[in-house]
């Protein structure tokens, strides 16, 4: 198959868009500012309409390059573009999460998707769905904070990352909330553990995703997109599967 019959051939299968889109009420760090836009030019006055943007390169569905949490690791120009294209592996864990919001993907659970799905390759896109993208909409709902402040958000347990990065050896791992760690690993280790040891390991993530549960838990292909800027840590992202059938 040339490359033009693999383009149509993947055109006819479904495409799902993971990412949010940007604007100032979404939710965010908190101690990022919201973005901003400014209109710089408009058809009717100058012949052509622009815009100019302020935000945060963490911001919304992103990418996190290892520099971000690691010092001497890779900047986003310096992933190779064939590590933005991957094939994807998604864990499905609604139900758990929603029983538990607090709940952390442990390595055990990554043992029983292999034992369905087989063993995860290298190379590839490790999500988590947590359905936690379907409380977009309401802040007070992502955020998740109880009557003392505290929140209460899933994540990944670093036993599950060390088995994916040395045991599997996949390139990037994804999610639908703001952190890596869950929010009760956070205040029990006193940081983002989970998210320096990622990084750490020359890897990248994407997080803030979407429409992770409308994915097959395997045979779906990734395609992550930012601007190749220099010395970036990290970026807002255009992030796509392709479906199979």
């Amino acid at each position: 198959m040339n490359t033009l019959d693999a383009m149509n051939y993947l055109k006819e299968r479904k495409w799902i868009d993971l990412s949010h889109e940007i604007h100032e009420e979404i939710p965010r760090f908190n101690a990022f500012n919201a973005s901003r836009e400014k209109t710089l030019f408009q058809i009717k006055e100058d012949g052509f309409f622009a815009k100019e943007y302020t935000l945060p390169t963490q911001y919304s569905t992103h990418i996190d390059a290892p520099i971000h949490f690691a010092q001497g690791k890779r900047y986003l120009h310096q992933l190779e573009l064939k590590e933005l294209v991957l094939p994807l592996y998604v864990i499905h864990k609604e139900e758990d999460v929603e029983l538990n919001n607090d709940y952390c993907i442990t390595k055990k659970d990554i043992l029983v998707f292999e034992q369905e799905f087989g063993p995860l390759p290298e190379d590839s896109f490790v999500a988590f769905s947590s359905g936690w993208s379907s409380r977009w909409e309401s802040l007070e709902d992502y955020y998740n904070q109880d009557e003392k402040g505290l929140a209460h958000t899933p994540g990944w347990s670093l036993e599950a990352l060390k088995y994916l990065s040395e045991v599997r050896n996949v390139t990037a791992i994804g999610h639908e909330t703001l952190d890596t760690d869950s929010a009760a690993d956070v205040r029990k280790n006193k940081g983002l553990l989970g998210e320096y040891y990622w990084l750490k390991q020359n890897k990248y993530q994407v997080e803030v995703m979407c429409n992770l549960a409308q994915l097959p838990p395997v045979g779906s292909i990734i395609i992550t997109s930012f601007p190749n800027i220099l010395n970036a840590p990290g970026f807002p992202v255009r992030t796509f599967a392709i479906v199979p059938d």
